[in-house]
């Protein structure tokens, strides 16, 4: 096909396949198509049929942007991929608030407004031992309405080997300098004393910070206060001390602690996430002192921090959620889940797609518990299908290695398999 022979926009309208479209986005899709022959021509390939391409153009308009992924790299929390997959019960919430109203801030006891803050606030009391707790949209936004409410133009005291960067560029000092607090950094990168925090307490000194090294771990030459310690610290100088988690599992797993051993061991507040360990969606948590939870309730800032209904209900379906049913919650089961049915995934995909079993190493990811490695099985195919997959529909992102591609089985479920082995076929097809 010579430049010459491209149809122009009006001929390809009058293709009784188009016809019916609607004329802008139709237009829109037709030009798109003509300008990729252009330049397919140019590269001495054959465009083919005009008019399919079209076709095809206006099927990846309409297709959604945010989709559902098979998440096949072994990474149990991805945030690329959007971190922990909901379990059924909090699925069935959002599915039922969002359908219609609800009493999001409306007291149907009182007949009159209420709060959105309620719904969960006795839920998280019971599951922390908290005196109080406060929902808004993630954690990042929960430490830094933390900081606004409670240290704004005053200083915060914090270890040098806590300004950690939480991905996509972004570094805790920058974002809780929006709080309009000044950090006082004290110690080193790899040690860090309670003397160090005791020394740099002065006359407008508002609290003291501890971050959890929830994404990364320093080890060797290194030294680290306990939380106990650092509560001494705070209740002598008469300073709220604030525990920036991160992860927020609810119950111990690995080295991660809980926001109720943190509370335990003297923390005034708490934050954590929702979408992490938890297995829930985005959202921020900060639970502790009733006092300090108000502060931070009634703070400007919060109203745009706040988490929406769904969230809410997402949030509220997974907590109702018994913790020792792992099952029921998808990253905790993929977490525990013996490697022996990890890797009768893998042995029943390779037999469906002709590849090979390879063992291997998941991770938890979404910055919780770094250091650990969960045994896992692969099934290993040809390298280059690994884009293909991505474009398929649903698309399967999966991990390029040693010349091949790895659709790694612990972070897919059994009703999955199928669906994977599909994709493959057709990705190859």
């Amino acid at each position: 096909m010579k430049l010459r022979d491209l149809p122009s926009v009006d001929e390809l309208l009058r293709d009784e396949r188009l016809a019916s479209e609607p004329h802008e986005l139709v237009v829109a899709a037709a030009r798109t198509a003509l300008e990729r022959a252009r330049v397919e021509i140019g590269e001495g390939r054959d465009p083919g049929p005009i008019v399919d391409a079209v076709v095809a153009e206006l099927g990846r308009v309409r297709r959604p942007s945010l989709r559902r992924v098979l998440n096949a790299t072994g990474v149990l929390v991805h945030t690329n991929l959007g971190r922990a997959p909901l379990a059924d019960a909090a699925i069935a919430r959002v599915v039922e608030v969002g359908r219609g109203y609800s009493n999001l801030e409306y007291d149907l006891e009182r007949g009159q407004r209420g709060s959105r803050q309620d719904h969960l606030a006795g839920l998280l009391v019971r599951l922390t031992g908290a005196e109080a707790a406060l929902v808004v949209n993630n954690n990042a936004a929960a430490v830094l309405l933390a900081l606004a409410a409670l240290a704004e133009g005053r200083e915060v005291v914090v270890s040098r080997g806590e300004l950690i960067e939480i991905g996509d560029g972004f570094r805790i000092p920058d974002v809780l300098a929006r709080s309009g607090a000044r950090l006082v950094e004290v110690g080193t990168t790899n040690r860090t004393r309670a003397s160090d925090y005791e020394k740099a307490i002065a006359p407008d000194t508002a609290l003291v910070l501890r971050v959890h090294q929830s994404n990364f771990r320093v080890v060797g030459f290194s030294e680290r206060p306990q939380l106990a310690e650092l509560a001494d610290v705070a209740r002598r100088h008469e300073l709220p001390l604030v525990d920036d988690l991160g992860s927020g599992s609810l119950g111990r797993i690995g080295d991660e602690p809980t926001p109720a051993e943190s509370l335990r061991a003297g923390a005034d507040l708490v934050c954590f996430s929702g979408d992490k360990l938890l297995g829930g969606p985005q959202a921020g948590v900060v639970v502790g002192r009733v006092d300090l939870v108000e502060r931070l309730r009634r703070h400007p800032l919060q109203r745009a921090l706040r988490a929406d209904k769904l969230t809410l209900a997402a949030l509220e379906g997974t907590l109702a959620l018994d913790p020792t049913e792992r099952d029921a919650v998808p990253v905790l089961r993929m977490l525990h889940e013996p490697i022996e049915k990890v890797r009768a995934r893998a042995e029943r995909l390779a037999g469906l797609v002709g590849g090979e079993v390879e063992d291997t190493v998941a991770r938890v990811g979404g910055g919780a518990l770094p250091l650990a490695e969960l045994p896992s099985a692969a099934c290993a195919i040809e390298e280059g299908l690994a884009e293909p997959l991505r474009a398929g529909e649903p698309p399967v992102v999966a991990l390029v290695r040693d010349g091949r591609t790895l659709l790694d089985c612990r972070t897919l479920t059994d009703a999955e398999i199928e669906e994977v082995a599909v994709a493959v076929l057709a990705a190859r097809g």
